[in-house]
């Protein structure tokens, strides 16, 4: 069995903070080597291969020594993201609210990573300055110790917990293709108008009559309505705070929607009581139910899932439509298309954080295809988001796995052999 020593982090590998170009340089700014900040992190599962904003040349040149190899561990020391870690697959620079450690070659940045990924609550009671903005600076950081066995375990122990993300990401990019591809077939039927006619042939280049509309040309036959008229039920809670226990009925917020179209496996520690449930929401959402952001996160889309229960947040509002004249994934991929979201950013209200009302909401126009198009298109659609649904499961079933070996393979309670031995 390995002997597990104790490190400083300072001792594993240099500590880098990173820094920010100065305004008074707008030219370091480009397109050349990502530029890392914490808000980058929600774009991010285990991996950074890009970022928001990107350094030149000059700012490459200005800041050589914050250049981060490929593979530093990159951790937010800062605010509501703290905690926050990740592996660069490219070179970068970050921001001052981040500190990176380079391992020292006898380190696995793998296994450093899954350290760090048990370590947020930790790093949250060690911050400074207040709960308003906590904060770890870097002499800080690098006293902070963790436990390592030598780099053969380390490697042995960061496969197993890498080989389960790996899974993880592959399935993410898999259903992210699903959903261009539905996304892609909507755009052809319902925006380009080349749904195929009676003869399977594309309708609008093939001569299919076409008609004005409040929404410009239309197929003959095809109608435009109010979003309202589009809405069977709202659900939501009322636009008032429900009492939050410690177990039960889960509630959604804006922060855990995913981009992902199906709605994942909850993590949250605001519950409500069933009593509550029931007498406090207009109505429940059910399967393929839609749920919206209106606030902060604008537009951010998620498909209810079977068999899930969920209370809901005042900043959500769920969505279910009117069956007898279109279709839930027909509303989902027009409401993730770009004509649709631009007609919500025409319409935001921006103060301290962009809303948009329900009366504004519903004013928006919506195309109403004849339902045998409907129909054919929910019949091709529906395979794809099936397929997102089942990688998704099996995504949170590869989280829970991970979740519960992490913690004992990084302290040693797990052994690689102990392991080996039950599976």
């Amino acid at each position: 069995m390995s002997e597990w020593k104790e490190y400083k982090l300072g001792e594993i590998g240099e500590v880098i903070t990173g820094k920010t170009p100065s305004k008074k340089n707008p030219e370091q700014w480009g397109n050349n080597m990502p530029f890392v900040t914490p808000t980058d992190f929600d774009a991010y599962n285990k991996s950074i291969l890009g970022s928001i904003r990107c350094l030149s040349e000059q700012g490459i040149n200005a800041f050589q020594k914050k250049i981060l190899p490929i593979d530093s561990v990159i951790v937010t020391c800062i605010g509501s993201q703290m905690g926050k870690v990740a592996l660069n697959k490219k070179e970068c620079v970050t921001n001052q609210q981040i500190n990176s450690i380079i391992p020292h070659k006898e380190f696995n940045s793998n296994f450093i990573y899954y350290i760090f990924c048990s370590m947020q609550d930790y790093l949250r009671n060690l911050a400074t300055g207040g709960s308003t903005m906590p904060i770890v600076n870097k002499s800080t950081f690098e006293q902070i110790t963790i436990k390592a066995p030598d780099y053969t375990t380390q490697t042995a122990i960061a496969e197993i917990l890498s080989s389960l993300d790996d899974k993880i990401e592959l399935n993410n990019k898999i259903n992210q293709e699903l959903e261009n591809l539905a996304q892609t077939l909507f755009k052809q039927w319902f925006i380009d108008f080349e749904f195929p006619n009676e003869n399977g042939e594309p309708y609008k280049s093939s001569g299919g009559e076409m008609v004005d509309s409040e929404l410009g040309e239309i197929p003959k036959g095809w109608g435009v309505v109010s979003f309202k008229e589009t809405i069977e039920k709202y659900i939501d809670n009322r636009g008032k705070t429900p009492p939050v226990i410690s177990d039960g009925i889960p509630i959604v917020e804006v922060k855990h929607m995913s981009d992902s179209s199906i709605f994942p496996s909850l993590k949250t520690q605001k519950f409500v009581s069933e009593e509550v449930y029931e007498n406090w929401f207009r109505a429940y959402l059910e399967q393929d139910d839609l749920l919206m952001s209106t606030v902060g996160t604008i537009g951010r889309l998620n498909i209810t899932p079977k068999n899930e229960i969920f209370a809901i947040a005042q900043n959500v509002l769920g969505l279910r439509f009117k069956k007898e004249i279109l279709t839930q994934h027909y509303m989902f991929c027009l409401m993730r298309s770009k004509l649709f979201n631009d007609e919500i950013n025409s319409r935001l209200i921006i103060t301290v954080q962009a809303s948009i009302k329900r009366s504004d909401l519903e004013k928006i126009p919506v195309i109403i295809p004849y339902y045998s198009i409907l129909n054919k298109f929910e019949i091709q659609v529906r395979t794809l988001f099936n397929k997102i649904s089942n990688l998704t499961k099996e995504n949170q079933e590869l989280t829970k796995l991970r979740d519960t070996l992490l913690p004992k393979l990084i302290s040693g309670e797990l052994t690689i052999e102990e392991l080996q031995q039950t599976t």
